[in-house]
């Protein structure tokens, strides 16, 4: 991805017909049964997506809920493989801020993931807490950002 690439990635809305899109650029949609692929097909219809389309097509995906003690949450955000470290996460992200309905907005990544937790510190995420037991010696921290003071 050039330069010129990304500042042609948009982001908006996601709709149902982005399903099969979104489930192709997922590594994860094509390897875990099916559930991935239908939690995409019911964040879409649901209207929970954000979408970075760009001249090569759809670049990643984000969906934010508010079931986490009823506040935004980012459950899923994923860029496709190719296209990482370009800035569309960041774009997403923004993008999931900008959007929030709720005055905390949270999300959560594995310990080991390294690189999601740089992107959230460096967007002005903090760390809220951490849960062991999800993934079997992998604990998950939880990150809260707060929408309104993200914006000034």
């Amino acid at each position: 991805m050039t330069v010129d690439e990304l500042h042609d990635v948009s982001v908006r809305a996601g709709t149902a017909g982005d399903a099969d899109a979104l489930a192709l650029l997922d590594p994860v949609a094509g390897s875990d049964g099916g559930g991935r692929r239908e939690s995409i097909e019911r964040w879409c219809r649901a209207g929970s997506v954000l979408v970075a389309d760009g001249p090569a097509g759809v670049a990643g995906y984000c969906v934010v809920e508010y079931t986490f003690f009823e506040q935004g949450f980012v459950t899923m955000l994923m860029v496709a493989e190719g296209r990482r470290r370009h800035g569309i996460g960041e774009r997403l992200l923004r993008a999931a801020v900008v959007s929030c309905r709720t005055a905390k907005l949270f999300t959560s990544t594995n310990l080991s993931n390294q690189p999601m937790q740089r992107l959230l510190r460096r967007l002005g995420w903090y760390p809220a807490g951490m849960v062991h037991g999800l993934d079997d010696d992998d604990p998950e921290v939880f990150y809260l950002c707060h929408p309104r003071e993200a914006d000034q």
